[in-house]
């Protein structure tokens, strides 16, 4: 259909719990709205969203799938959004780019951690809101509980636009029009009836609940109201449409997606009352507002890029203003590059369909921009207008990743940059230290269904394995050493020797009464440790001028890969304080190697340690597991350092070293039944026990090269 402006535009997002019916639903909405003959079955495999072979094989939504349909004139944009917690991104982006957030629930099983999560995006980002009971049909439907249970978690704004007209009933009564809805078997309009008598009283009274909440959101409404004791359709719509942009009001209603019943019935409501683009305003980075005007400067937002096989890459934006059209150019405002714009699509699923353009509040795909990732917005040349990015949540759950066949490194470098800039929730790392590429997700499938991205579109086997952690090295306590080396054979020798006293380094220097101290020099490593070189040579023994750098390059090397176990040194202060040189035979490679070997020797007298990483660990989570959780962090050698209310969850913080971290996310998903959810970050470097050093020790004179 031919879109011309933003008011006959509706963008929804399906979001809520895996397995509640949201892409049954968005495939009722293409079966009723005439552009699908025939609704699909997820378990077929033959849904317009599901459509990616990985969530054909495990029979759930994983990536969030574009949809339209007409209805009554106006294009629904429909965004299936997974509900497993690992494509928590896949949500947030099209939360980001909806104006409406629909959450599915199944009128069986209430509210689930699925739910309350969206539901949190759904604040972040402000989207207005309404609630589909799905399954009504069902027996075990419990409606007024779960009612109960929305306001409950959710607040009071929920109020009631349809109830069930018994249990398992193929009959809905709809409180906004006071009348009864009834759906034959295999039929998607109903059938219109007057309300039965056990209904009558109770719709009556939603009727009267549901006025007075729209009225109470509305100061002139609410004057309306006192004065003619009721209010009009229109009234009701506007004031319905106005306290949901506030999210004052959260509309209501049941379905059975499966049935196609009250599907017909949303869609009335979504595309007359649910707002427009053009209702809504976006604020850019340099505070000005923005609303979606199809005559105004072009202004997209790219939420999401997918390489799709036999097309290239596809970039998905909505246009929040103006009009965007093939062969326009626009720059990028993030790269400052300029993109010509080719083809244009709009998607249902995998099929798409070209337009010439985009107006404003539309969402579509483009195909073959050069350097545009998500979160980009593309502008005219000159344009000052940034949209904000999308904040995507921090990755919960890391593995090392290796190519199963040697040589292929660099395909896989390639590959991680090219699932990364698609999903930003992906982050990899290279540790040259440790040689070594992390893949870090939101959890465990999150990752599995990167390594099959990476296979397909990078055509590289990849294999996980658990990471390495970068320990580091200190010491506890001061000591001393000598070493001469001395070499000679034939022609000129080599000859250094040098005597040096190694200590903690702790911010304060207290040294011996031997030692007088001439010079202080200081080297900052990458991890924040720092390396305090003392010059304390008196008398010329050692010409200083000449080889205090030689003597740091030894020290240095030696402390890139420390003598316990072979791990980067910090945090230590070296004295040189006496010594000798040969006229002939002293040279910078002699100072090296002395220096070399004498920071070993005083190193392993000054009682070595490994410091490990300790992260800050914040877990959210129902207060009825917080017992469980503290005993588990206890088994990880985690520190608890407080417990805080937030609303109805508890906020733990804790210590806990990096190596009892590893699969976390996933152990706290089992304690939680899928309801807490935790953020780490690196804090410090400490001691290891003796009992964890000597195993870690071990494990690395194993690993270390013949």
């Amino acid at each position: 259909m031919t879109i011309s402006a933003p008011n006959q535009i509706r963008n929804i997002a399906l979001v809520g719990h895996q397995g509640s019916g949201k892409t049954a639903l968005s495939e009722a909405m293409l079966h009723v709205s005439g552009a699908l003959p025939r609704a699909g079955s997820v378990s077929e495999g033959t849904t317009k969203s599901d459509y990616h072979a990985s969530e054909k094989e495990r029979q759930m939504s994983i990536f969030a799938t574009l949809l339209h349909a007409k209805w009554d004139d106006t294009k629904v944009n429909i965004l299936d959004t997974p509900g497993y917690p690992d494509f928590a991104s896949e949500v947030i982006a099209s939360m980001r780019v909806a104006d409406t957030a629909v959450y599915v629930m199944d009128a069986r099983s209430g509210v689930e951690v699925g739910t309350e999560m969206a539901w949190g995006y759904g604040e972040q980002t402000e989207t207005p809101s309404l609630f589909v009971l799905n399954h009504i049909d069902h027996a075990s439907a419990d409606f007024s509980s779960i009612v109960d249970e929305i306001e409950d978690r959710f607040g009071r704004g929920a109020t009631v636009v349809q109830i069930p007209a018994g249990e398992g009933t193929r009959t809905l009564v709809d409180v906004l029009r006071l009348r009864q809805l009834y759906y034959p078997e295999g039929a998607t309009e109903p059938k219109v009836q007057p309300i039965d008598d056990a209904f009558e009283d109770r719709a009556h009274d939603l009727h009267e609940t549901l006025v007075e909440d729209i009225a109470a959101s509305d100061d002139r409404l609410m004057e309306t109201y006192f004065e003619q004791g009721e209010l009009t359709e229109d009234q009701m719509r506007n004031g319905l449409r106005a306290a949901m942009i506030d999210r004052s009001l959260y509309p209501v209603f049941v379905t059975s997606a499966t049935e196609a019943i009250g599907v017909g019935r949303l869609l009335n409501f979504i595309t007359g009352v649910c707002p427009s683009p053009a209702s809504r305003l976006v604020e850019t980075e340099n505070g000005r507002e923005v609303r979606a005007d199809a005559d105004g400067d072009p202004l997209a937002f790219v939420y999401r890029t997918m390489a799709q096989e036999h097309v290239g890459e596809y970039s998905y934006v909505r246009v929040f203003d103006g009009t965007i059209e093939s062969g326009q150019d626009l720059e990028n405002a993030t790269t400052g590059s300029t993109e010509r714009i080719g083809q244009i699509y709009q998607l249902n699923g995998e099929d798409r369909n070209q337009i010439p353009r985009l107006v404003a509040g539309d969402l579509g795909a483009l195909v073959k921009l050069d350097d545009t990732n998500t979160n980009d917005t593309l502008r005219p040349k000159g344009s000052d207008l940034v949209v904000p990015p999308i904040q995507f949540p921090d990755p919960r759950y890391r593995m090392a990743v290796r190519p199963v066949q040697e040589g292929q490194e660099d395909k896989l470098a390639r590959g991680l940059h090219q699932i990364t800039d698609e999903d930003p929730s992906l982050v990899f790392n290279h540790d040259a230290l440790l040689n070594q590429l992390t893949l870090s997700g939101l959890g465990e499938m999150h990752l599995q269904i990167a390594k099959g991205r990476l296979e397909r579109q990078a055509g590289v086997e990849v294999e996980f394995v658990q990471p390495r952690i970068s320990y580091r090295e200190t010491i506890q306590n001061r000591a001393t050493a000598d070493y001469r080396h001395k070499k000679q054979s034939g022609g000129a020798g080599e000859f250094a020797d040098i005597s040096m006293l190694v200590e903690p380094y702790d911010g304060d220097f207290h040294p011996p009464d031997s030692v007088d101290v001439r010079g202080e020099d200081v080297v900052e490593t990458e991890w924040g440790a720092e390396i305090h070189f003392v010059n304390a040579i008196v008398g010329g023994v050692i010409d200083m001028n000449k080889f205090f750098s030689s003597i740091k390059k030894g020290v240095l090397s030696t402390m890139e890969e420390g003598p316990v176990a072979g791990f980067p040194v910090g945090n230590v202060r070296i004295v040189i304080y006496d010594g000798g040189m040969h006229p002939v035979d002293s040279n910078e490679a002699a100072f090296k190697r002395a220096a070399f070997a004498c920071f070993r020797g005083a190193f392993q007298k000054a009682n070595p340690v490994l410091l490990e990483p300790i992260h800050t660990i914040t877990i959210t989570t129902p207060d009825d597991y917080t017992g469980d959780i503290i005993s588990d962090l206890n088994t990880r050698r985690g520190r608890v350092q407080g417990i805080d209310t937030q609303g109805p969850l508890q906020k733990i913080t804790a210590e806990v070293p990096e190596a009892e971290l590893h699969q976390y996310a996933t152990t706290l998903r089992s304690l939680t039944q899928g309801r807490g959810l935790h953020h780490t970050q690196f804090s410090h470097y400490e001691a290891m026990p003796g009992n964890v050093q000597e195993e870690v020790v071990a494990e690395a004179t194993a690993q270390a090269p013949a």
